[in-house]
């Protein structure tokens, strides 16, 4: 009997890009990461891209890839984002397909998926079919190959769908067991009933489709699939094996195979050192000889379906209710406020509908004006999308113009693009997933659709925002300060609104801060700085230029002048208008420039609102991150002022301190607060600085422990931890020298007394690439009487044990 395993992991995160930067902005709820996607590449994407397999010391025996030996999917957008931000996780799980190709008989175990995660069956069937291309597209693109299955968001499915799938060349897809309707051989005659999951999971089902066409499915077990989401069974790697191994039929004669799908992020966000459950279970089952791992590629070529089957359309994998959870008050919700209703799903869904609908006859219509098919060139748009350069630009435009396009026509396209692109982002499916109108996810698919009204507004002309706010005040938030959607549209989503003035704005306002070069990337735009004079006088400062911002999305840009006063401190008042080239008079600017110098601030702020204004910006316009780091700029005097106080008080009270630490008497908090917050700081900036001091380090340490000092797990740790896997780097690329090693070594002795956890993953990650690539040949050196090659073993082989690696 041939028994296979197939664990899928579904990877996703919401797109969080701000729709006009095409950036994701800072998110403190993510801290002390920059945003949610970053977070959780570093507890699950970058986890299973080097789990850990533990011997039954707790050191780590191997260090392995988990997306070679399981079947996976990533939503575009979130590849797309970490091709950008985390490089290596992203080689790590394209390798893992090339990878998957040799272990499983040609067959790569990436799957395509729907490209924004839209529920397709709510869909329009021109989203539906470019939703589809464009997941298809986008997974060539990234993995050099076709895609055999495909991945439908939340798994909702409806019979169009997996036809448009079929003709595109899509073989296979997954199912929740509910889904599955009926079932009988093939070629039989009776139907079995298999309701409420009762389909056999252990094999795949051939559904016939409309026109004829068929489509592979994998129903999972669910059972297994809802114990590793939510009942624990990833406590234990050894657990998750059985739990596998006893799903096969011990009467059944014939081919099996037994799999599950959950989110990937089950696997190390959900649950820590899940990663490493499933690495285990993985190792486990194939050292024992249990079953053979499998994806599903290669399974339905060995053992195509015996089995026919009907789904329930209109269902899906998270809604008990088919898909009412993206469109009404279905009574599924994420549990963690039981009293709040969901009531606002419906008519947010509607007040889209409505903004899609209105915007779709006038767009069309004016595509047909640039384009021969509209709807084949938005289909083929995500070839720009992935590579924006002049190059592909001009092939799209060869296979898609009606005629030569130039200039404006270029950027008129271009927008429409944008548009049609806007507005099926407005749909992705997070925005009705959990409990709340004003949640981040839903408060992005307004934004996105105010990016749609807005290009509508700058191609036509006229504006439906009114109509579409007026829809959108039927949609009531659970929240009483939040009122309806009208209202979070106006607190959330208005101030996140970008145009080439605000661009402008945003670097000439950050210009009086740093420096900038004539030609400078601002988000998803380019700034050319014309003519610039900056002034100071005391702490204020008064910058006057011109500049052009252009577009690098729709290649649409304008021409500015400005005038930026830094009063000093957090005030900074900005004024910005277009203007035609060299209109910025040299007078006018050394008028300004004159009352400036004279200290008559008044004056000159109203001397910029007369040539600049009337357009007025501050520090609250500046976009999130660049304002977060003016800020500290700000604050830096302010806290190097603070630290000199609290340095004097701590070196003043140091004796004293120690003297109550060691009787064991109660200490002054503001002494302790001093103390806390100096050594916390000396010790941060020790390990910043090169050469690490290591005898400044030990005193420090030394020192807070003495004074009894509160050593934080914040900036310290993040610090320390950056300089070990420096030098885990160092030690890769020296290969053979001792220096490295030992200053490796001491750091960790150094560190071992401190009372948190630092996170040294990617310092055991380098260290085994060492041990894996030069290691066995010093090894053969030592052997042949080396006694350099001895002294650097008995070092690396030391720090293994720091480590936590398992080196002979």
């Amino acid at each position: 009997m041939e028994r296979s395993v197939c664990i899928h992991a579904h990877f996703y995160q919401p797109p969080r890009e701000n729709p006009w930067l095409e950036t994701i902005e800072l998110q403190d709820t993510a801290y002390p990461y920059h945003d949610w996607n970053e977070r959780i590449s570093a507890e699950c994407y970058a986890t299973n891209a080097a789990s850990r397999i533990l011997d039954v010391e707790g050191r780590i025996l191997q260090i392995v890839n988990n997306y070679s030996r399981i079947s996976f999917n990533f939503g575009p957008t979130l590849l797309g984002w970490m091709q950008e931000y985390a490089p290596d996780i992203y080689d790590a799980v394209l390798e893992a397909d090339q990878e998957s190709i040799k272990l499983f008989s040609g067959h790569g175990s990436a799957l395509a998926q729907a490209y924004n995660h839209m529920i397709l069956p709510l869909a329009a069937v021109r989203d539906k079919y470019t939703q589809i291309l464009w997941g298809i597209h986008d997974f060539e693109h990234r993995f050099g190959r076709k895609p055999e299955g495909m991945w439908l968001p939340e798994t909702a499915v409806d019979l169009e769908s997996l036809d448009i799938l079929s003709e595109q060349g899509i073989r296979f897809t997954i199912l929740a067991p509910h889904q599955a309707r009926r079932v009988r051989r093939i070629r039989g005659r009776k139907w079995r009933d298999v309701t409420g999951g009762k389909i056999d999971p252990r094999m795949p089902y051939r559904q016939t489709l409309p026109s004829g066409r068929r489509m592979v499915i994998f129903f999972y077990d669910d059972p297994i699939a809802r114990a590793v989401a939510f009942e624990g069974l990833l406590n234990r790697g050894d657990m998750l094996a059985k739990r596998l191994i006893d799903a096969f039929s011990e009467t059944f004669q014939g081919p099996q195979i037994v799999h599950i799908a959950t989110d990937g992020e089950s696997y190390g966000h959900h649950h820590r050192h899940g990663d490493m459950a499933l690495a285990y279970a993985l190792h486990y089952i194939e050292s024992n000889n249990l079953a053979r791992l499998t994806n599903y590629g290669e399974y339905v070529e060995k053992h195509p379906p015996t089995q026919e089957v009907e789904i329930f359309e209109n269902s899906s994998w998270s809604c008990s209710h088919g898909v009412e959870r993206w469109r009404n008050d279905c009574g599924c919700n994420s549990g963690g406020h039981p009293d709040w209703g969901q009531g606002w799903r419906r008519p947010l869904r509607e007040s889209l509908d409505w903004l899609r609908d209105a915007l779709q006859p006038a767009c069309e219509e004016k595509m047909r004006l640039f384009l021969k098919d509209p709807w084949g060139a938005r289909d083929d748009y995500i070839h720009i999308i992935l590579d924006r350069s002049p190059e592909r630009l001009e092939g799209f435009l060869r296979r898609h113009a009606a005629r030569n396009l130039e200039g404006e026509d270029r950027i008129m396209v271009l927008s429409l693009l944008e548009l049609q692109r806007h507005a099926m982002l407005m749909y992705t499916s997070c925005g009705w997933f959990f409990d709340e109108l004003s949640g981040i996810e839903t408060v992005q698919n307004m934004q996105y659709a105010a990016r749609a009204l807005q290009i509508y507004e700058e191609v036509f002309g006229e504006t439906l925002e009114a109509q579409f706010l007026q829809r959108l005040e039927a949609a009531k938030s659970n929240m009483t300060e939040h009122q309806d959607g009208r209202v979070i549209y106006e607190k959330f989503v208005k101030p996140a609104m970008v145009d080439l003035a605000k661009v402008g704005a945003h670097y000439a306002m950050s210009s009086i801060f740093e420096e900038h070069g004539e030609k400078e990337n601002v988000s998803c735009y380019r700034v050319e700085r014309g003519m610039y004079e900056i002034s100071e006088v005391g702490k204020a400062k008064l910058a006057i230029g011109s500049l052009k911002v252009s577009s690098e999305v729709t290649l649409e840009s304008s021409d500015f002048c400005f005038g930026i006063l830094h009063w000093g401190g957090h005030n900074i008042s900005g004024y910005v208008r277009k203007c035609k080239g060299n209109e910025l008079d040299q007078e006018v600017v050394q008028g300004v420039l004159d009352v400036f110098a004279r200290a008559d601030f008044p004056e000159t702020l109203q001397l910029l609102e007369k040539f600049f204004g009337p357009a007025a910006y501050s520090l609250r316009n500046l976009f999130r991150d660049e304002q977060r780091k003016i800020v500290n700029i700000i604050l830096q005097a302010t806290l190097a002022d603070t630290e000199g106080i609290y340095r004097q008080v701590y070196e003043n009270s140091a004796p004293l301190l120690r003297f109550l630490t060691d009787l064991g008497t109660s200490r002054p908090p503001a002494l302790c607060m001093a103390a806390d917050f100096v050594l916390n700081a000396s010790l941060t900036r020790a390990f910043e600085e090169k050469p690490l001091d290591m005898n400044a380090v030990k005193t420090l340490l030394e020192n807070a422990v003495l004074e009894g000092a509160s050593l934080d797990s914040g900036p310290l740790e993040i610090a320390i931890r950056r300089r070990l896997e420096e030098m885990a780097e160092q030690i890769l690329e020296k290969k053979n020298e001792l220096a490295p090693l030992q200053e490796m070594d001491e750091t960790l002795d150094l560190i071992r007394s401190l009372p948190f956890e630092i996170n040294i993953r990617q310092a055991q990650n380098r260290y085994y690439a060492v041990l894996q690539e030069i290691y066995p040949q010093i090894r053969q050196r030592q052997a042949a009487g080396d006694k350099e090659a001895g002294e650097w073993v008995r070092r690396f082989q030391s720090l293994g044990q720091k480590l936590s690696v398992r080196v002979d």
